[in-house]
């Protein structure tokens, strides 16, 4: 064979070679891609970038970056870099929840206040000869709207049991209550003047009689959900008003009827 013969076989055989080397590198990268893809976490998606950036990079298709690639598998993904990746994963699964609309809460807040306020409206007009008599009271606490029904309207001394006559101012606060969803919290309270008698021996029992039987009358003759309600007996621990005079005491002897937001 000649020489100039023997050249032109070496020269084909070289530029073979560097093709060959060039689908082995290509072919390398595809397969990092598959199995990249089967089985996805962080460190394989930077070993992913890693292969892919270095096989076009032999390729010539892209210049060299300046930026160190760790091509030992053993040597640890820079923090940044997983960092990054975890930021990615983490907004992409916060991006799946619905999230409520802003002010939504503050809007539901002044809803619940307003018709708070109409209620409070209803019931003034409502027991308005009650209020006058002050057998009954309104007013705000951070908890709700109370309604404070006074012993001397609603109770006989000593008494943990409704008055019959009492019935109607009941029937009219009930049927404002029955047409909302409102928790209720009943609670009894008296003045500091013991009492012992032989169905009731303690302002305690005095105070948690009276809350237990106006929840009873609001659950089976009104119909409320025994869930939106509960009693509560405070005993003289509770006043309003001072202890040391009679008008006082009576004003601390009281069934509230506490609306909680």
């Amino acid at each position: 064979m000649s020489r100039r013969k023997r050249r032109h076989v070496h020269t084909n055989h070289d530029r073979w070679l560097v093709s060959y080397a060039d689908f082995i590198t290509l072919l390398f990268a595809f397969f990092v891609v598959l199995y990249a893809s089967a089985q996805v976490d962080q460190r394989k998606v930077g070993k992913l970038a890693m292969a892919i950036q270095v096989a076009f990079q032999e390729l010539g298709v892209f210049p060299a970056s300046t930026t160190k690639i760790p091509l030992d598998n053993g040597e640890p993904m820079p923090f940044s870099t997983v960092q990054a990746i975890q930021n990615v994963k983490h907004n992409t699964e916060l991006g799946t929840i619905s999230s409520p609309p802003e002010g939504t809460l503050a809007a539901s807040s002044e809803a619940a206040e307003s018709d708070l306020s109409t209620l409070q409206a209803q019931l003034n007009q409502a027991l308005g000869r009650e209020i006058s008599l002050h057998e009954v009271a309104l007013h705000r606490e951070t908890d709700g709207l109370v309604i404070s029904m006074k012993e001397f309207g609603f109770f006989d001394s000593g008494s943990g049991t409704l008055r019959p006559a009492a019935l109607p101012t009941l029937d009219r606060i009930a049927s404002l209550l029955a047409v909302r969803t409102y928790h209720l919290r009943i609670e009894g309270h008296t003045d500091n003047v013991p009492i012992h008698t032989p169905q009731i021996s303690s302002n305690w029992e005095l105070s948690t009689a009276r809350a237990t039987d106006l929840v009873r009358l609001l659950v089976v003759r009104y119909g409320f959900d025994p869930g939106r309600l509960a009693a509560a007996g405070y005993a003289q621990y509770h006043p309003i008003a001072s202890n040391e005079t009679e008008k006082g005491r009576a004003l601390n002897r009281r069934v509230d009827i506490v609306i909680l937001k």
